[in-house]
């Protein structure tokens, strides 16, 4: 049976809290005492080094995270919390090419990132030009992920997003829960 949007949305919000722990508490306090406390100092060089470094290696964890655990068991913390598991368009596992093919909307937010530190270092417009890029990017993102919601959503018999379509058919299935554990 397909995973319900629920599920899947609260699959995907624990492996978000898992993530950000990992990413936003240890990896950007270890980057920040490397970078900053480190080899720059505190210069607005630093800044743009940190920003650059931790948005780019954000992603790298992000999607090396569902691709290891998606291509390994077919399930995230958050899908095995959830009771659900990724296969392939042929029943199998899903390859490292469809996991990261079905979470590369994780990028969108990145490019918004980068493109708004690299605008930054303009003089006098850079702050308001990154600031607006960033924005665009995080609607973007979240325009993406609204779309993937809906498209699970419409999708009454199979409950493919686009993201598993673009991956070739992935799909989330609903594990049977037995009789004697209910």
């Amino acid at each position: 049976m397909p995973g319900t949007l629920v599920d899947r949305l609260l699959a995907r919000l624990i492996d978000g809290v898992i993530l950000a722990v990992v990413v936003w508490g240890v990896v950007s306090s270890v980057l920040s005492a490397v970078i900053i406390g480190g080899a720059l100092g505190y210069r607005s060089s630093a800044y743009f080094v940190l920003g650059i470094t931790l948005a780019v290696l954000g992603l790298v964890i992000n999607l090396g995270y569902y691709a290891v655990l998606e291509t390994r068991t077919g399930q995230t913390v958050g899908k095995m919390v959830m009771k659900l598991r990724v296969q392939g368009p042929d029943g199998a596992l899903p390859t490292v090419e469809q996991s990261l093919r079905r979470n590369a909307f994780l990028a969108a937010g990145v490019v918004g990132t980068v493109a708004s530190n690299i605008l930054g270092i303009v003089p006098v417009i850079g702050g308001f030009l990154g600031g607006l890029v960033s924005l665009i990017a995080g609607l973007g993102a979240l325009a993406l992920v609204l779309y993937i919601a809906y498209t699970i959503n419409e999708d009454e018999t199979g409950r493919q997003g686009w993201h598993d379509r673009f991956a070739g058919g992935t799909q989330v299935l609903k594990e049977a829960v037995s009789p004697a554990q209910s």
